[in-house]
């Protein structure tokens, strides 16, 4: 790719291509994942008093069955650079970051006098869009509020990842950015939505400006507002930025009616 004449669709084809590639491998491993999911069962009684007393959490067996089964016959070389998202792939094109987001929801929360503690619906921290570290990015833009206006001062969010790796040198590759997102059942830990979205690269800020990004609880936080740009825009027929590998349609229709943006991506693919 051309660092002087940056082709930003030539961008949004890449990162759309290994969406893709993602999405498939995830489809076509659907039935190891959720096997992969329930092995918790067989020793429930030996861990679920540690998990409800949050010692333990449930992303973290989740993240071991999802790791296992890229890092075994996943795609591209894995590079071992200490600065990025979990797992990190070098491909003929491209250097990608993955990286698994679970949030929890559950229909009976618990409140702060509950004698086991908080159980508190995290559904929102699904639904519109999702906390990004800045080692799992390359998106520098202004954080703007919901309204598009700017704080002030002004919010400037600084990732910890280029655009372009070895940018201007013969090997450049391009930074490419996905996030596989799980939301589970805090009570009876079953999985309700397994997706992947793609982030922008931070050279699409001349495009996409301030929509993909949303202020975080901290200033140096932030959080990527999928449902602002959920296509790839310069493409042709806009295909889609967020794919849904598995959708429960036998989840609670208090979830369901929350979810209605997933479930129409996930039906309509």
């Amino acid at each position: 790719m051309n660092m002087k004449k940056i082709n930003l669709k030539e961008i949004e084809v890449i990162e759309y291509h290994y969406l893709k590639k993602y999405f498939h491998f995830l489809k076509f491993a659907e039935d190891e994942l959720l096997l992969g999911f329930k092995t918790k069962e067989k020793i429930k009684d030996d861990w679920i008093g540690l998990y409800k007393s949050g010692i333990s959490d449930f992303a973290v067996g989740a993240e071991r069955i999802v790791y296992s089964l890229l890092n075994g016959k996943g795609i591209g070389l894995p590079n071992s650079a200490p600065v990025g998202a979990d797992l990190f792939f070098e491909v003929e094109n491209a250097f990608i970051h993955l990286d698994l987001k679970t949030v929890g929801a559950t229909l009976h929360p618990r409140y702060h006098n509950h004698p086991d503690g908080t159980w508190s619906n995290n559904i929102g921290d699904y639904t519109n869009n999702i906390f990004v570290g800045t080692n799992q990015n390359s998106y520098k833009s202004e954080i703007k509020k919901s309204d598009g206006s700017s704080f002030n001062p002004p919010r400037y969010y600084e990732p910890s990842l280029p655009a372009f790796y070895n940018k201007n040198k013969a090997n450049q590759k391009i930074c490419i950015s996905y996030f596989i997102t799980i939301l589970y059942d805090k009570d009876t830990l079953d999985i309700l939505v397994l997706s992947i979205l793609c982030m922008p690269n931070g050279e699409l800020e001349r495009h996409y400006k301030s929509r993909v990004l949303q202020a975080g609880k901290n200033i140096d936080k932030t959080r990527f507002r999928f449902t602002e740009v959920p296509t790839f825009e310069l493409l042709n027929d806009t295909p889609n930025r967020i794919m849904v590998v598995y959708f429960d349609k036998s989840m609670d229709e208090s979830y369901r009616s929350k979810l209605e943006f997933f479930e129409k991506l996930y039906d309509n693919q």
